[in-house]
């Protein structure tokens, strides 16, 4: 993939740069009567309690298929009159980066980026999110500044975040001293894999979402608060996937061909291109978060807009890549 911008005012200031985000809006899964044993929904699926449960918020909006949103009243997608905090979007986003990059003085950037599930196609872990100062507390209000809480908890040292064991720095933290490449996805053996990951597949963050936005009934029937269900299912929905029991998925055990929690391989963990809908270039600086600033509000976008379809597909690489190594 290639980000054209023009012009692009280079950044100057320590650790600065800017950063692409692929957007996934999440809609309402669809139904699936029978549920799995220990009585939460199959993957990528609510029950109909859950459903019920849905179609009566607002004005019942929150249909199968439909685009999800927080107040079960019409999607309302972040635009130009939006004003935080008291004006945002009713849409729940996963951010997929496209990494960073910087331009020549007002002059054009040009980025590549390639869509895989070699690390590229995951996303930040979940729980930094109550961090980044745009996600509502448990009485809505976005004031994790006023409450000096942005920054608070970052996932330097991976884990399955505040519901689960916190991990050693010692033993998964970024060690020097490693007998490989550090962040190596790929390998001939599994012991030179990335064992460190920080982030999570996409299509299992969806699954986290699913649990804290639309299984109301089936995940945590009568817990309220945002921030809890988000940690709970965070590391619940992890733990399928986690073979070692650290909290982590790994690059051996997110590898699209591993077998994990009953299915034959991992391809359900990750979201196809054509999920997004959307995309944004944001103003970043090196804060230690891998979720976006003020996430998931629309605050330190540079530009954003809506991902359309070209049809007939235009023709790109073929056969094998010149970096295929």
């Amino acid at each position: 993939m290639f980000t054209d911008i023009s012009p692009l005012f280079v950044i100057n200031n320590e650790s600065g740069w800017y950063e692409g985000w692929m957007i996934h809006d999440l809609r309402v899964a669809s139904v699936e009567p029978k549920p799995r044993a220990d009585g939460h929904a199959q993957f990528g699926t609510i029950l109909p309690s859950d459903a019920a449960s849905l179609k009566a918020l607002g004005t019942g909006a929150n249909t199968p298929g439909r685009l999800f949103t927080q107040d079960g009243n019409p999607p309302h997608a972040p635009n130009a009159a939006d004003h935080f905090p008291d004006k945002q979007t009713n849409l729940v986003s996963l951010y997929l980066s496209m990494g960073t990059y910087n331009s020549q003085q007002q002059g054009d950037t040009h980025p590549y980026w390639e869509f895989n599930y070699l690390g590229t196609n995951w996303v930040h872990p979940l729980y930094e999110l109550p961090f980044t100062g745009g996600f509502p507390d448990d009485n809505g209000a976005l004031d994790a500044f006023t409450d000096g809480e942005i920054g608070k908890l970052q996932s330097i040292v991976p884990g399955p975040g505040p519901a689960g064991v916190a991990n050693r720095a010692s033993a998964v933290g970024d060690d020097p001293n490693l007998p490989r490449d550090p962040d190596k996805f790929d390998g001939d053996a599994d012991s030179q894999r990335e064992f460190r990951q920080r982030g999570i597949p996409s299509g299992l963050a969806q699954e986290v979402f699913l649990d804290v936005y639309e299984r109301l009934v089936s995940f945590e029937p009568g817990v309220t608060s945002l921030e809890k269900r988000l940690n709970d299912a965070y590391a619940a929905e992890v733990a399928r996937v986690d073979q070692s029991g650290d909290g982590i998925i790994s690059a051996v055990e997110g590898d699209v061909d591993t077998a994990t929690d009953g299915f034959a391989d991992n391809s359900r963990l990750f979201l196809p291109v054509t999920a997004f809908n959307r995309f944004a270039v944001t103003r970043e600086i090196n804060d230690g978060l891998l979720a976006p600033r003020f996430s998931p509000s629309q605050r330190a976008w540079v530009l954003s807009g809506n991902w359309v379809p070209i049809s007939p597909a235009v023709p790109a690489s073929a056969g094998r890549d010149s970096d295929d190594r």
